[in-house]
């Protein structure tokens, strides 16, 4: 149960603003070394590269989740986007406590090509883009991204972890299929 919601607690910290984000890391990075794994596990290459990616998505998925609050006037895409930064920062926040007990460390950041293209637009535009873009598409890429984690991962926790953050994954992508339908629909 405790890395369900680790994962779910790492992708959405990765989304916060940058001072939230450098403030969950350099919580994760003081951990007390009495927390250190006995052996001192180190993440293989794939996992290291789970991890940064999952960061990323996550990051990336809240920053722009925070401007669909700004920049949507649809409650439906409001209410998606509040409960990506909810889920996700959740799943931030768990995956930077299990990684940091087994040494490592990252420093999530967004894409800021995707972001910075989301904030330049509003209203219908801005929803159609934010649910294809980062409802469907990065949602589709993540699932990716954790299924391959949990059949193929080499640490056992992590590979755990990411087979309990798959379901909501998941589930996020059938909400965002859902609204690019109802969106498509109305226009």
């Amino acid at each position: 149960m405790k890395f369900r919601y680790s994962i779910q607690v790492m992708t959405v910290a990765l989304g916060l603003s940058v001072a939230c984000v450098g403030a969950v890391h350099a919580q994760a990075s003081d951990a007390p070394a009495s927390e250190a794994p006995v052996g001192g596990t180190k993440l293989s290459p794939a996992d290291t590269q789970f991890v940064q990616d999952a960061s990323t998505s996550d990051a990336t998925e809240i920053a722009a989740s925070k401007i669909a609050l700004k920049n949507s006037n649809d409650p439906h895409v409001r209410k998606f986007a509040q409960q990506m930064i909810a889920d996700h920062t959740k799943l931030s926040h768990g995956m930077a406590a299990l990684v940091s007990k087994k040494g490592f460390t990252t420093t999530p950041s967004a894409d800021s090509a995707l972001v910075g293209k989301l904030q330049t637009l509003k209203g219908a535009e801005f929803d159609q883009a934010y649910v294809e873009q980062i409802g469907v598409e990065a949602h589709q890429r993540a699932v990716d991204l954790f299924q391959q984690e949990s059949q193929s991962g080499t640490d056992a926790q992590l590979k755990a972890a990411a087979g309990h953050a798959l379901p909501t994954i998941k589930h996020h992508l059938e909400m965002a299929q859902q609204l690019a339908g109802q969106i498509k629909g109305s226009s």
